[in-house]
C-alpha cells in the first residue's frame, strides 16, 4: 500500500527515482523513500528535508526513514526492493532505445556486427505492450543525393523487415530516409564514413 508522503520535502536530482512505501519495521509502520539506479547504471541525487533534518541519499538503493524518530540511512536489497517496490517498477514504462545497424558500401547489408544486434533489437520490442518504432536510414556522402535517399530508404525497409516478425502493428513503426542529409557523423560531400552509412532505430 503506497502513502504519499506529509512531513517531508524532496529535491530530486535529474538522474533520480524517489519512491516511498508503507512498510512495518520492528512492529512500527514507517515510510521510507530510497535512491534507485537509472537505467545505464548511473546514480543521482535525493536530499531529504524534514523539520528537524536533512539527509542526502548518493548511493543505488541507498533509503532513509521519514515521518518517524529514525532519520539514518540504509540499503535495500534486491529482495526488499522487489517486495516492497516490485509492482511498482514493472509496471513503470521502459526508457527509449536508439540503436544504430552500419551496412557495407553502397549497398542495404548490414555489417556482420550489426546482424548480430538484430535478436537485441527485437527481443527489446517484444517486452514492450504497443511499441512504437522509428527507422531513419542514413548514408555516406559519396555519389548522387537522391540515390542516396533511395538507398537509405531502402536501407530503412530492409531493417523494418528484419524485426518485423515480432507481431509489431504496422501503424507503430514509421519509415524514413535522411539519405545523406542530418549526418551522423559530419563530413564533406563526397566521402567514405562508414559511420554514416547506418539505420537508426528508436524502440519506445
Amino acid at each position: 500500500m503506497f502513502k504519499p508522503f506529509t512531513h517531508a520535502s524532496f529535491t530530486v536530482s535529474a538522474r533520480a527515482m524517489a519512491t516511498a512505501a508503507l512498510i512495518a519495521l520492528t512492529g512500527c509502520a514507517q515510510n521510507y523513500v530510497v535512491l534507485l539506479p537509472d537505467d545505464d547504471g548511473a546514480v543521482g541525487k535525493v536530499v531529504v528535508t524534514t523539520p528537524t533534518e536533512t539527509t542526502q541519499l548518493d548511493q543505488a538503493s541507498q533509503g532513509t526513514f521519514i515521518g518517524g524518530a529514525r532519520h539514518d540511512t540504509f540499503t535495500l536489497s534486491q529482495a526488499d526492493l522487489q517486495k516492497d517496490f516490485g509492482a511498482a517498477l514493472n509496471a513503470s514504462p521502459k526508457k527509449p532505445v536508439s540503436y544504430l545497424l552500419y551496412f557495407e558500401a553502397g549497398q542495404a547489408t548490414l555489417t556482420e556486427a550489426s546482424q548480430a544486434e538484430i535478436p537485441k533489437i527485437k527481443d527489446d520490442v517484444a517486452q514492450r505492450a504497443g511499441a512504437d518504432i522509428s527507422i531513419i536510414g542514413h548514408t555516406d556522402t559519396q555519389g548522387d543525393a537522391q540515390a542516396n535517399f533511395d538507398l537509405g530508404l531502402t536501407r530503412a525497409k530492409q531493417v523494418s523487415e528484419l524485426i518485423g516478425d515480432t507481431g509489431l502493428n504496422a501503424d507503430h513503426v514509421s519509415i524514413e530516409s535522411h539519405g545523406e542529409k542530418n549526418l551522423l557523423v559530419k563530413t564533406p560531400d563526397n566521402t567514405d564514413e562508414p559511420r554514416n552509412r547506418a539505420v537508426e532505430v528508436i524502440v519506445r
